[in-house]
Formats: C-alpha cells, structure tokens, sequence
C-alpha cells in the first residue's frame, strides 16, 4: 500500500510521457486525486494503536543494498501519517490550479508529479539512506518548475533554491554517515533503520561521544533548518516563492517547508535527544528572531507575494520554537502549525495568483477596493488573512495556542514572551494589506469586469476546499491531534529522560 501510494505519481508521470501533450494536465489532476484516495484508504487502514508506532502492518522492508546494510523500508506513523494527508491534499488543488498552464504542458505537468513522488517518499521513508534519495530526488523537479516556469528572475531563484538546499543536504548526509559508522549492527553490519536509533537513543544509548555528537546535531539541524526555512538560512524562499508560478508556491509553502520540521521530528531530536536539550536557548533565540524579524520586513512588502512568503518565515518560527520547549504541548504546537500553515499558506498564495493573472502586478499600493468589485475573491482573501493572524475558530489559533502553551510550560519562558510581538505584529500587516487591497476607493482600472471578473469556478475549486479544512480544523483540533499526539508524547519523554542526566549523552 505504501509503495503504491508514493510510485503512483510516476504512473502518472509515465503516462503523460507516453500520450498526447493535451492530455498531461488531466492525467496530473486524476493522479493526484488517486494519491489523495490511497492516503486516506491508509489512514483508515490504520489502527489506534499504530499511530503511535512504526510498527504498522502496512509497513515495507526488504534487502536493497545488502553489502553496506541498505534497505527498501518505507513505514507509517501518526506524524507521518498527517503529513501525508497534507501533502496529497494540498498536491490535489494544486493541479486545479495548474489547469491553465499552457508553457510546454507536458513536461510541467511530469515535473510535478516527480515532485509529488519525492515529498511522500520523504515522509514514508523509513531507511536513512532511502529518506535521503527521496529528499534530494525531490531538489530536481522545483529546480525546474522554478527555472522553466517562473517569473523574470526564475533562474537566479532556481539556482539559489537548488544551491541552499544541497548545501543543507551536504551536511545531512555527513551527518548521517557519522551515525552509522559509530554504530554498527550485530557483526560490523551497517544499520540505517531510523527506528533502530531512535530506539537506542530513546533508551539512553549515545549514538556518538559528546563532541561528535553537537557537531552532528548542528549538522543535522542546519540542514533541516535550511528547508523550514529559519533564520538566518531563509533568504532563499522569498526568491522562489516570488518567481515560482502559483500552483508551485502553494506546493512549496504548503508542503516543502514541512519538511524541514518532519526532518527535525523524525530525525535529528531522536537521535540527539541530549543535544537537542542542550542547545534549546539556541534554538529558541532562532525561533523569536524568525518569527518577529520575518513579521517586520512582512510589514515593509510592497510586493503582495514577497509579503506573504515572509509571513511564512515567521509562522515557521513556530515551529521551532514548539521543539525548543521541550514540551507535549509545544510538540502538538509545532505538529499544528506544520498542517495549519500547509492549508493557510497555499490558500494565501492562490489569492495572490488570482489577482495577478488578472493585474499582471502585485503591487499593494496600486490595489484598492476590491471588495466592491470582486466580492467572492474579497471574502476568501479575507479568510486567509484572518486565519494566518491567528483568529479563534479558524486553525492558525489553535496552532499558536499550543505552541505558546508548551513554550510558557518549557525552560526558555522569555521565548514566549518576546515571540507573542509577532502575533501582534502579524495583525498589523495583515490588517494593513486587506485595507490596501480589498477596502477604500476602487481605482477606474478594476472596474472592468472584463479584465477584472469574479473568482472563476476553477479558482472556488482550489479556495474553497482549503478554506474548509481550515476551518474545520479550527473547530476540530482533535482530528488532527489524535493522528501525532501518541509519537508527540514518545519524543518528549526521550528528551525529558535525556534532559535529566541520560549517562553519556549530550554536550555535556
């Protein structure tokens, strides 16, 4: 079931290669709401019980590389599992929204489903040397998508995206090959099971002596950090986002940057849980300046797009600052924030496409009124911003909630502190940007409804079902907490232990 969920999209791609250019961007759309189905079929497939473990009977291992210990081992838990649900589902109303591309159809559309085969091999993997392939397997088709598919400066975005990532991946991998060259299996064999080191890790075994170890965490966690993206790696995702075409930015806000934060969770806080402890004051000091660094140049945009890719800057901090805290909540707070920052994200991204398919601009002070002339398209876009600020009801709340909630619980409580001016902060923008756009005088220009139509019914399609989710999550937080919470308790009981004296672990 696994397999089948992450080489489907390579069906799809194969078979846009094979039939007519016309027929790609169907093929896309029907692969895609395949994956969307086989990731539902696998989250009621999966028990109660295997949320909390990777112990799941739809788990896949086999013998790959024998002679170095490698193998196929693809595996599923309750963070996973959540991740891959946003993934198809985002991937989904992504290929709505590609419909109209119309520049070399074909290979845009194989392109994406690559993408979308690299994503969920990521979250599936189980194997360290498998979850790398998948993740670097995943740096081509956004190269291109960008580089090929992009605005003016698609290129520079290209290259620089491609160039930050693989440097972050560099450092991974060293990361990676230190780990399991100091802990051989039975017989000198090499072992690359992610389970089998958290599992040691979690029962106080350090997977590598003090030093070796911070240098392998800090490794790890720039590499991860890269993709998040925190500060001070993240001038690459205001490039890319800004060139990338729609449908991309909504992939890559709604998907990519998770799995910088699925790459914390799963690896590098399980291995070194000591370390992670240790440095938690870094982390946090990262996290605060993220989240309010990123809301003030968020403030000082012009560019609609370049302000919503900082505002993803700063809800990104969120996330590490969840993981900083060492806490339950925080944990749950940083696992939220992920999912609701994927639905809100690429829900903000399409407003912006809306309006500059139309515009051909995304100038913010030559906007005004929008309200009165496109009303569905005022409403969504309204929706978006107040549930990216954080307002009761909608997810963006409960995520910050949490996450304040851990953050308060955790040792570095000045985090929290200096963190809530970016609630503020993040209002202010917003509230700021929906006045510019969608309030006051309507300029002669957007009185056309010629140039200027409503939101189409292809553009309600993409809004409409994130908004939805958005808001279903608001209300029903529980749905989304009772897939992760169990592996979310595992995690902060190893650093809880590792925090009060694992013999040998840790930087100290």
């Amino acid at each position: 079931m696994l397999s089948l969920l992450v080489f489907t999209p390579i069906a799809g791609l194969l078979a846009c290669w094979v039939l007519p250019a016309r027929h790609a961007r169907a093929i896309n759309l029907v692969t895609c709401a395949a994956a969307l189905v086989l990731s539902v079929v696998v989250w009621q497939r999966m028990d109660a019980a295997a949320l909390g473990s990777l112990a799941n009977p739809l788990a896949e291992r086999a013998a790959w590389i024998p002679p170095v210990g490698i193998e196929y081992y693809l595996a599923i838990d309750g963070v996973s599992l959540a991740l891959v649900l946003l993934t198809t589902f985002v991937a989904f109303v992504s290929a709505i929204a590609s419909w109209r591309v119309e520049k070399l159809e074909r290979g845009y559309h194989m392109m994406f489903l690559l993408l979308l085969t690299g994503m969920l091999g990521v979250f599936l993997a189980e194997d360290l040397f498998l979850f790398y392939i998948f993740w670097e397997v995943m740096l081509l088709p956004m190269y291109f998508l960008i580089g090929i598919w992009g605005g003016p400066r698609r290129q520079y975005a290209a290259i620089k995206f491609f160039l930050y990532t693989l440097a972050g991946s560099v450092l991974l991998l060293a990361a990676i090959i230190l780990v399991v060259l100091k802990n051989p299996g039975e017989g000198g064999r090499l072992v690359w099971a992610i389970d089998h080191y958290t599992a040691l890790a979690a029962s106080g075994h350090a997977l590598l002596e003090s030093g070796l170890a911070g240098l392998a965490f800090v490794f790890m966690f720039i590499g991860f950090a890269i993709k998040v993206p925190c500060w001070p790696f993240h001038t690459w995702l205001p490039d890319a986002h800004v060139e990338a075409p729609t449908p991309i930015s909504m992939i890559l806000a709604g998907v990519l940057l998770k799995m910088g934060g699925y790459g914390l969770i799963r690896i590098a806080y399980p291995f070194f849980p000591a370390t992670a402890m240790d440095l938690s004051t870094w982390v946090a000091a990262i996290s605060v300046i993220a989240i309010v660094y990123g809301a003030f140049v968020a403030m000082g945009q012009t560019d609609f797009k370049r302000l919503i890719a900082y505002s993803s800057v700063s809800h990104m901090g969120f996330v590490t600052l969840g993981l900083a805290s060492g806490t339950d909540e925080g944990l749950n707070g940083a696992m939220y924030m992920m999912l609701a920052h994927g639905t809100i994200s690429a829900m903000l991204f399409m407003v912006v496409g809306v309006i500059y398919d139309r515009a051909h601009h995304r100038d913010l002070d030559r906007f005004g009124g929008l309200a009165w002339t496109m009303p569905r398209y005022a409403m969504f876009g309204s929706f978006a911003f107040f549930a990216s600020l954080g307002l009761p009801g909608m997810s963006g709340f409960i995520a910050e909630f949490t996450t304040f909630l851990g953050a308060f619980a955790g040792v570095d409580r000045w985090a929290a502190f200096v963190a809530l001016l970016g609630v503020v902060l993040t209002a202010a923008y917003y509230l700021i940007t929906l006045q510019k756009v969608y309030l006051g005088d309507t300029p002669a220009v957007y009185k056309d409804p010629k140039h200027y139509p409503d939101l189409t019914a292809r553009e309600v399609a993409v809004l409409a079902p994130l908004a939805l989710v958005t808001l279903y999550m608001g209300l029903v937080p529980s749905t989304a907490m009772d897939l992760y919470m169990d592996v979310a308790r595992g995690l902060t009981r190893t650093l809880a232990q590792a925090a009060s004296g694992f013999p040998g672990l840790g930087l100290g």
